[in-house]
């Protein structure tokens, strides 16, 4: 149990460190749901709800990528701006996502949260939740507006980063809501481009490295995961359509089981 003594204690400690200023223990008690301390601090009139690092990281991000509920409230309570972007575009429903937070998500979206932010990767919200499968996330952020058609600047769309991963529940949720099955990749950004860089001894990466001209089917027959081949062919997929090196999905496996349903469809010409 946390005592009022040892929470002044600990702040005492910060306070002494001259190095440390105030702001590290607000990050510190963001990162570690200690609300009690988080309240102290913020209720002593010597540190901003909005205190920043210097990537332009919150402490509402910090608490909201580590998933403290009450943390999170005290801060927007405090004043803590729910759409403010650190240095690569990120917002704390970005973080809250990306961990797959939904109670996190929900409470954000009660506070004004918007979905149309993008990292200057062109992620957002939806394109992280999905490519991590958090299926709850997915459909907190579809019922409150999050656009389906999202893409990263390397032409990925959610549907594209959940067939990719093999995320078979975010895959049938985008597709209930409208994604287009074959749509393909346009733009290729540089190799492994990430969205987000090391903050705050955490590092968050996207990574989807697939060619130009590929779709949710390359990418599923790629991954191995029957189930999701199978859903998108249920989606009216066509499983003909070629990747800019003039490759069919079925050309990108060797399984037997996926070639076994992805073959007839070709040699009927997509029936």
């Amino acid at each position: 149990m946390v005592t009022f003594r040892s929470v002044f204690v600990l702040l005492c400690v910060f306070i002494l460190q001259k190095e440390t200023p105030l702001a590290n223990a607000v990050f510190w008690a963001a990162r570690k749901g200690n609300l009690a301390l988080l309240q102290l601090l913020l209720n002593s009139g010597r540190v901003d709800a909005d205190c920043r690092d210097s990537y332009g990281t919150t402490a509402l991000m910090v608490a909201s990528y580590s998933g403290h509920y009450d943390c999170v409230k005290e801060l927007i309570m405090q004043g803590a701006d729910i759409n403010y972007q650190r240095e690569t575009g990120s917002t704390a429903l970005f973080f809250s996502s990306q961990q797959g937070h939904h109670e996190v998500v929900k409470l954000l979206f009660e506070f004004g949260a918007s979905t149309e932010f993008q990292t200057k990767d062109g992620g957002t919200a939806l394109t992280v939740a999905s490519q991590y499968g958090h299926s709850k996330v997915v459909d907190i952020l579809l019922k409150n507006g999050a656009n389906v058609h999202d893409q990263l600047n390397d032409g990925a769309t959610p549907l594209f980063l959940a067939a990719q991963e093999g995320h078979v529940t975010v895959i049938r949720q985008l597709l209930s809501s409208g994604a287009k099955v074959n749509q393909a990749r346009e733009v290729m950004s540089s190799p492994n481009s990430a969205s987000l860089k090391q903050s705050s001894k955490h590092v968050f990466i996207f990574v989807s490295c697939l060619q130009n001209g590929y779709t949710a089917l390359h990418a599923a027959v790629m991954s191995g995961n029957l189930q999701s081949v199978l859903l998108l062919l249920g989606a009216n997929a066509d499983p003909t359509l070629l990747n800019k090196n003039s490759e069919l999905p079925a050309d990108l496996t060797k399984n037997d089981r996926i070639l076994k349903v992805l073959r007839p469809k070709i040699l009927n010409g997509h029936s």
